[in-house]
C-alpha cells in the first residue's frame, strides 16, 4: 500500500529560514542598541556624578570657612595666615580683572584671525597659518609663564610701562591706572599673558564655526553686491552666533582658572591693585602658592576659594547661555 507523504515546497522552506535569520538579526540589533544606549547613558551619568562629587567635596571642605566668616568672606579683604583672618575679595578682584583684560585683548584678535582664515586668506597660506594657531593652543601653561617672567616682563617694563607712565601717568582721571613701579609684573602683564593663552582657543573655535556657513549664503550675498564686512556682519555672525559665544566662553573659562602662567607674572601680592601695573593675586595663583603648606583652617579657606572660582565660572557660563537664549528669542526661533 503506497502512502503519499505531503512535501513542503522548497521555496517555503527557504522563506521560513530567511524570516528566521531576519528575526535573529533584528533581535541582535535590538540588544546592541539597548546596550549602546545604556553604555552611553552610563558615561553621561558618570560625568554628572563626577561634577556633583567635586561640588560636594568642595562644599564640605570649605564649610568651616563659611561657618566662621559667613557670606562676608567674599568681600572681606584681610588675608592674615598667622591670625587666621581670611577674605576672598583680593583674589576675586585679581581674577576678574586679569581675565577681563585677557578677553578684551584676545577676542578682537581671535575674531580677526578667524575672519582672515575663512574669508580672505590665500589658499596656500590657510593650512600652515591654521596649524600655527592650533600649535599655540598646545603650548603648556608653564612655558607661557616662563616666557612671561624671563622674556616678556623685562621688555614690557622698559618699552611699555615706562613710556605709558611718562605719557599718561600725569593725566587726570586715567593717570592713576598707570602708577606703580615699572617692574614688568602685575595685573596688566598677567592679562596680556592670558590673552596669548586663550587667543588660539577662541580663534580655532571661531574659524571652525565660520567654515560651517553654507557657501551658497556667502555667494548669494556677494552676488547682491555686499562687501566682505557686510557678509560677515549679516550672514556669518548671525548664522554662527552660538559657536562664537561658546568659543569666547571657552577662552574666558581658561583665563579664569589659569594657574601657573598667572602665578609667574601677576606679582603675588595680597593687596587690592590700585593700578594696572601694581602686583596682585588671583584665586588660582593663591591656591598654587599656598596649597602645599596649608593645614587645618588655612586649608579650608583655600577650598573655599576653589568653590568660589567654580561658582564664578558657573555664573559666567549661565550668563552666556542666557545671552544665546535671548538672541534666539529675538529671532523668533
Amino acid at each position: 500500500m503506497n502512502v503519499d507523504i505531503p512535501m513542503t515546497p522548497l521555496s517555503e522552506v527557504s522563506d521560513a529560514a530567511q524570516a528566521s535569520r531576519v528575526a535573529a538579526i533584528a533581535r541582535r540589533q535590538r540588544w546592541q542598541d539597548a546596550i549602546f544606549h545604556r553604555l552611553t547613558q552610563a558615561f553621561s551619568l558618570l560625568v554628572l556624578a563626577a561634577l556633583l562629587g567635586i561640588i560636594v567635596s568642595l562644599m564640605i571642605k570649605a564649610w568651616p570657612t563659611f561657618q566662621k566668616f559667613g557670606v562676608g568672606f567674599i568681600w572681606y579683604v584681610e588675608w592674615d595666615i598667622i591670625n587666621e583672618e581670611f577674605g576672598a575679595a583680593i583674589a576675586i578682584v585679581g581674577t576678574l580683572i586679569s581675565a577681563g583684560i585677557a578677553l578684551l585683548l584676545a577676542m578682537p584678535l581671535a575674531f580677526g584671525i578667524a575672519l582672515f582664515l575663512t574669508e580672505t586668506c590665500p589658499v596656500w597660506l590657510r593650512r600652515p597659518l591654521g596649524t600655527a594657531v592650533e600649535l599655540l593652543a598646545a603650548v603648556p601653561s608653564i612655558i607661557y609663564g616662563m616666557f612671561g617672567l624671563f622674556v616678556f616682563a623685562p621688555l614690557f617694563a622698559d618699552y611699555v610701562q615706562v613710556p605709558l607712565q611718562d605719557v599718561l601717568g600725569g593725566m587726570p582721571l586715567i593717570g592713576w591706572l598707570f602708577g606703580g613701579a615699572p617692574t614688568g609684573l602685575g595685573i596688566l602683564a598677567a592679562g596680556i599673558i592670558l590673552a596669548f593663552m586663550i587667543l588660539p582657543f577662541i580663534a580655532a573655535v571661531m574659524r571652525d564655526v565660520f567654515e560651517i556657513v553654507p557657501g551658497i549664503l556667502r555667494e548669494s550675498a556677494y552676488g547682491l553686491g555686499c562687501t566682505t564686512w557686510e557678509v560677515v556682519r549679516r550672514i556669518v555672525l548671525p548664522y554662527t552666533q552660538k559657536g562664537v559665544i561658546g568659543g569666547v566662553m571657552l577662552g574666558l573659562g581658561r583665563a579664569l582658572g589659569e594657574t601657573m602662567a598667572v602665578t609667574f607674572v601677576i606679582g603675588n601680592a595680597n593687596r587690592l591693585p590700585n593700578s594696572l601695573f601694581s602686583p596682585g593675586t588671583s584665586i588660582a595663583s593663591t591656591l598654587a602658592n599656598e596649597f602645599a603648606e596649608a593645614a587645618d583652617f588655612h586649608l579650608s579657606t583655600l577650598f573655599a576659594l576653589g568653590l568660589l572660582l567654580f561658582l564664578i565660572t558657573f555664573v559666567v557660563l549661565s550668563l552666556a547661555k542666557l545671552m544665546i537664549l535671548r538672541a534666539e528669542k529675538a529671532k523668533g526661533l
